[in-house]
């Protein structure tokens, strides 16, 4: 049997076929533009293989309600073009397959808990830092989502003493994301990430942000292992520090696992986390 996945990022678009055990046997990928010229692309690559079923993860937000009369659609992103876009009906209708849908980083979370760092477990979180802040959870081996799917890249955490960047989150100025995205560090420092790597300061500032957050999604959902991708983690520096403050932040309120480096990682699958879980939402639907 094989499956179509496809993760539709804002920036680019992943399309992969793929079999039952989640090995992708042909990938392409193209950049996000109108949704007639990116489905188009995903449709024609599609159209060779006679795939059982596709998954989707994609950016949002999205509507993962079942019941609700826009579920399967990309609701309020900022890419308006996208608005209001029924992504999940599109490819249905075109490939005349079930599909699954969820949003870009519980797919991540999916592909890594079925094949990549947190495969054995039956927990994991998945956070994207890069252009945007996401995260995904796998709890009890089920994708976390209820009311919508999670948002926690818009949590308030506490700003750091020396920080006096306002925040470039549209919506709440000085959340997460609005605070430690990629475009946030760019706009506070004038310069990118990686035109940075030997400040000390940008990242201890970033780590304290992350490190926060952490703390929130452990107290909340207790997961059996991290995984921190998205551009700005590929900076190796990050994740000592992360570490680090986490404990300070729990101090001693909980047990922490005995290595921290083996606990908050990187994705043991690196780019193909989410093509590989959309893959798996395939199988699943």
């Amino acid at each position: 049997m094989l499956f179509g996945g496809i993760e539709a990022g804002g920036t680019k678009f992943v399309c992969a076929v793929g079999d039952e055990s989640g090995h992708i046997k042909e990938k392409v990928q193209f950049l996000t533009r109108t949704p007639d010229e990116t489905m188009e692309n995903v449709l024609t690559f599609f159209s060779t293989f006679n795939v059982n079923a596709v998954g989707i993860g994609s950016f949002g937000p999205i509507d993962v309600n079942p019941s609700s009369e826009t579920y399967g659609f990309i609701t309020s992103t900022p890419k308006t073009a996208w608005q209001h876009y029924p992504i999940k009906q599109t490819v249905e209708h075109a490939l005349h397959v079930p599909v699954g849908f969820s949003t870009d980083v519980n797919s991540a979370a999916l592909g890594e808990i079925s094949l990549g760092a947190a495969k054995g477990l039956d927990s994991c979180l998945y956070m994207t830092v890069g252009t945007g802040i996401g995260a995904g959870a796998i709890v009890k081996g089920h994708i976390l989502d209820g009311l919508s799917h999670p948002e926690m890249g818009h949590i308030l955490v506490r700003r750091h003493p020396d920080d006096r960047y306002l925040g470039a989150c549209p919506f709440h100025q000085d959340c997460l994301e609005g605070l430690a995205s990629g475009p946030a560090l760019e706009a506070r420092w004038g310069k990118k990430g990686v035109e940075l790597a030997n400040q000390t300061e940008v990242w201890e500032i970033e780590a304290y942000y992350i490190a926060q957050a952490l703390m929130q999604y452990m107290l909340i959902l207790s997961p059996k292992k991290v995984i921190l991708g998205g551009g700005v983690m590929h900076q190796k520096q990050l994740f000592p520090l992360i570490q680090s403050k986490l404990v300070e932040l729990i101090n001693g309120y909980i047990q922490l696992p005995a290595s921290l480096s083996d606990y908050i990682i990187s994705p043991g699958l690196g780019n193909d986390s989410g093509i590989v879980g959309a893959i798996f939402l395939a199988k699943q639907a």
